[in-house]
């Protein structure tokens, strides 16, 4: 089942064309990647799919409503947290909720009944300061869902992550995901990366950027490290750098 549609989108801000023609799907409980070079338009497509910016052309459609142009329905978490230094962990997470004008200890009851789920029992009552790298990750991830159960938009989240800490974030997220049933959209400039989180990868190359192939990884999910070793995961990679030519 299609949770979300992207048709045909088009933008130009300035006189430049930032995108063309640009469709895309999410399915329910998917993970897909955009994966290109900087510059070819996905942080853009992203602000068209959450509603802040709107298209010249085409439309959004989520669970099979035309959503183009309307804020509030899908999340977005951008590379950075931002956390608010001066609220604790949990009435970070529950801002979503008291912005929608939620009383703010209901807001904080419902996000404190996620907090094990996503790994953070116990961190309630700390500053954003006090958290690894990691846990802030979490703790944004959780905010994210708040404000939308449905799907989810990540600006490469996990980019500033050590390697080790990338590793264990990425099995946990998908676990999460399984758990909770979230579709996600993801962009990512790492192609090991892609590889190893997507159920399919669309490469939006080019300027303007436009689709220029989409690669389905048959390969069950989750994958070891291992993986990037394999035959299969090379054949991939090459298969993608083959496909983004002068653009990688």
């Amino acid at each position: 089942m299609e949770k979300l549609t992207v048709r045909e989108v088009s933008k130009t801000f300035d006189g430049k064309e930032v995108l063309r023609d640009v469709s895309i799907t999410l399915k329910e409980g998917e993970l897909v990647s955009l994966l290109g070079v900087s510059g070819g338009g996905k942080t853009t497509l992203f602000n068209i799919i959450a509603g802040l910016v709107e298209p010249d052309d085409g439309e959004v459609v989520l669970n099979g409503e035309n959503i183009t142009g309307k804020p509030g329905h899908v999340s977005y978490m951008l590379q950075k947290d931002l956390l608010l230094p001066h609220r604790t962990v949990e009435d970070n997470v529950a801002l979503p909720l008291i912005l929608r004008g939620e009383k703010k200890e209901a807001a904080r009851e419902q996000a404190r009944a996620l907090f094990a789920d996503f790994g953070l029992a116990g961190t309630e009552k700390l500053w954003p300061r006090q958290l690894s790298g990691g846990m802030r990750q979490r703790a944004a991830l959780l905010r994210t869902y708040l404000f939308s159960h449905d799907v989810a938009l990540l600006d490469e989240p996990f980019s500033a992550l050590d390697t080790l800490t990338k590793s264990g974030i990425h099995d946990w997220y998908l676990e999460v995901m399984e758990r909770i049933r979230l579709s996600t959209l993801f962009i990512t400039h790492d192609i090991d990366e892609a590889i190893l989180l997507s159920d399919r990868i669309y490469l939006l190359t080019g300027q303007p950027g436009r689709v220029t192939e989409e690669i389905v990884i048959n390969a069950p999910r989750p994958r070891s490290r291992d993986f990037t070793l394999t035959e299969e995961f090379l054949a991939y990679k090459r298969q993608i750098l083959a496909a983004l030519g002068s653009d990688a």
